[in-house]
């Protein structure tokens, strides 16, 4: 789709684990968070953390991809004409020279993510809590990271 910066995927997906770094660093939620998901430095020194970042990396570049369709609404025009400008009816080059460029900015794509965060993340994140018995200080330390990080990461994508 033209009006995408196609860099916007990757740089959204390295501010994910740049908001981790600080949101779970132990001056921030880090301790809280080691203490209701029921980690232990001995399990955080058992894992491949290679393993973890580069998939983490991977998921987050794969949320960037997902979110773009919810913070840039062109993306609804896009996909009326079945994702093929060149097929498309004289009519959609009219609607997107009028409004290819409409709310795309940081203030706007912040807003579509912080809102996916909480009506998308708090109840998978919720729902998973409740059956392995976490508390709501577990739900409400992870759904303001996914919050936080899918408001930047929206910003990213809208606003680039």
């Amino acid at each position: 789709m033209e009006h995408v910066n196609l860099w916007a995927i990757p740089l959204a997906a390295i501010a994910a684990l740049v908001v981790g770094f600080i949101w779970y660093n132990p001056k921030v939620f880090g301790n809280a968070w080691m203490k209701a998901s029921g980690m232990t430095e001995e399990k955080m020194k058992g894992g491949n953390m290679l393993v973890i970042f580069g998939l983490a990396l991977l998921f987050a570049a794969m949320l960037a991809s997902a979110l773009m369709q919810i913070t840039n609404h062109q993306w609804g025009a896009v996909s009326m004409i079945g994702g093929d400008p060149s097929t498309a009816m004289p009519s959609y080059e009219a609607f997107m020279t009028d409004y290819g460029t409409a709310f795309r900015t940081f203030k706007h794509g912040a807003f579509h993510g912080f809102f996916a965060g909480l009506f998308i993340a708090l109840p998978i994140i919720g729902t998973n809590a409740l059956f392995e018995r976490k508390g709501a200080k577990y739900i409400f330390i992870n759904t303001g990271y996914w919050a936080v990080t899918l408001a930047v990461m929206g910003a990213i994508l809208c606003g680039m």
